[in-house]
């Protein structure tokens, strides 16, 4: 197949008399410090991008050019592989903007570019937040993974960016320290949801600090309910309850009630695994109250727009499932279903999951494998996030509770050649 030049990318080499060898350099720089492993790459790889060669570099790639450059990688001249998701174009930053961003991230290779000290406005503030949008929608349709934690990751460090080398009044230095530690939440929960916890754990522990330094009661409500999803994957309950507690004392708890539903719905998701029963169904209640006594007119960042009824019905119904009431949590999760969005895929995945988990505790064998089937992901694909996690300690269970059912057999034969990665 012919190949078509990337003109857009040896412009712009071109325009800021960037070689091969240096952009390569750069590149395998900053792909060190957004994954801690050093890139392998040089001029021949950027030779292969400019003549078209390579359409669509690795994730890690793509990320570290935008970060050099201020520019998509769609703006680059790349093209995406098969058919574009479904997410909004992202703007080319300003001339300015990106001249600055350049300078700040380039060192010498780009000395010829002046160094002027930027002044960082609300415009680039709405910008990071445009870009934070696209991340919860690509969350929302394909759930977390490494894309969504190096894009994080990048968009983070190009908060600081403008943070560190730019002039900002104090209210926009609070949003950016608010965004960067967004962008970091962001990144723990692609890792947490990609069950690879260690990476989380990092993640988290920066973006406490950056939402502390940015006083924004949002941003740190976010930051810990993710830890406290955290300490439930590992176990600690303890943990995971006092997370939760924190959310709750987070101004933005104190004044939204949509925010106080969800910080009492995730302590209820937390407070089975320390045997706190009573306390775990008042904190039901508690969510359930708030929940209506929300304004759902109220403007909130996209990190809250899946917290609609149907999501307090599935953390309802996973909590109930953790209480061992199996017959309640199929209720709850069957209302989660029904009220979702068409865009949710990725959560109607993971309740669907859930539900099959609750018909396997009633007993229900085939039934829960037949649920559990619907979510299973296709020959040939490499699934990522909490699903196929989910599926096979569905599998775990399946053989424990009917270890001699032909139903346990046919599900155990069809599950030995789904992909199993993350498993």
């Amino acid at each position: 197949m012919s190949s078509t030049r990337n003109d857009a990318l040896s412009a712009w080499m071109s325009e800021h008399q960037v070689s091969s060898n240096a952009l390569a350099e750069k590149v395998n720089q900053v792909i060190g410090d957004l994954t801690g492993k050093v890139g392998g790459l040089d001029g021949s790889d950027v030779r292969g991008w400019k003549a078209g060669r390579v359409r669509w570099p690795k994730s890690a790639t793509r990320a570290a050019l935008e970060q050099i450059t201020g520019l998509a990688a769609t703006d680059l001249g790349f093209v995406r592989r098969g058919k574009a998701p479904a997410l909004a174009a992202r703007s080319s930053e300003d001339p300015v903007h990106r001249r600055a961003f350049i300078a700040a991230t380039t060192g010498t290779a780009l000395s010829a570019i002046p160094s002027t000290r930027l002044t960082v406005g609300t415009g680039d503030v709405q910008r990071l937040r445009d870009r934070l949008a696209e991340l919860w929608l690509l969350d929302d349709q394909n759930g977390g993974g490494p894309e969504l934690e190096t894009r994080a990751v990048a968009l983070s460090a190009h908060a600081m960016e403008l943070q560190q080398n730019g002039s900002a009044t104090t209210r926009i230095r609070s949003r950016l320290y608010a965004l960067a530690a967004t962008f970091t939440a962001t990144a723990m929960w692609a890792a947490t949801d990609s069950r690879r916890l260690e990476d989380a754990q990092r993640h988290m522990e920066k973006a406490i600090t950056l939402a502390g330094l940015s006083g924004d009661g949002q941003a740190q409500h976010q930051i810990w309910r993710y830890a406290s999803m955290l300490a439930g994957q590992r176990g600690r309950w303890a943990d995971a309850v006092a997370a939760s507690e924190a959310a709750m004392g987070t101004s933005i708890h104190r004044s939204d009630p949509r925010y106080a539903s969800l910080s009492h719905a995730r302590l209820a998701l937390s407070l089975p695994g320390l045997g706190e029963r009573s306390r775990a169904q008042r904190a039901l209640d508690q969510a359930s109250r708030a929940f209506t006594h929300a304004d759902p007119g109220a403007f909130r960042p996209a990190s809250m727009d899946f917290y609609t009824r149907g999501e307090l019905d599935g953390l309802t119904g996973i909590t109930h499932l953790r209480l061992g009431n199996a017959e309640k949590a199929e209720y709850h999760l069957h209302r989660c279903l029904s009220d979702l969005r068409d865009d949710q895929l990725r959560n109607r995945a993971y309740y669907t999951v859930h539900v099959a988990f609750a018909q396997l505790a009633q007993g229900d064998i085939g039934q829960a494998c037949c649920t559990a089937a619907a979510v299973m992901p296709p020959p040939g694909s490499t699934p990522t996030g909490r699903i196929p996690h989910l599926l096979s300690t569905f599998t775990r269970q399946l053989n424990i509770r009917a270890p001699h059912a032909r139903t346990t057999r046919e599900w155990n034969d069809r599950t030995a050649t789904s992909p199993r990665r993350h498993l």
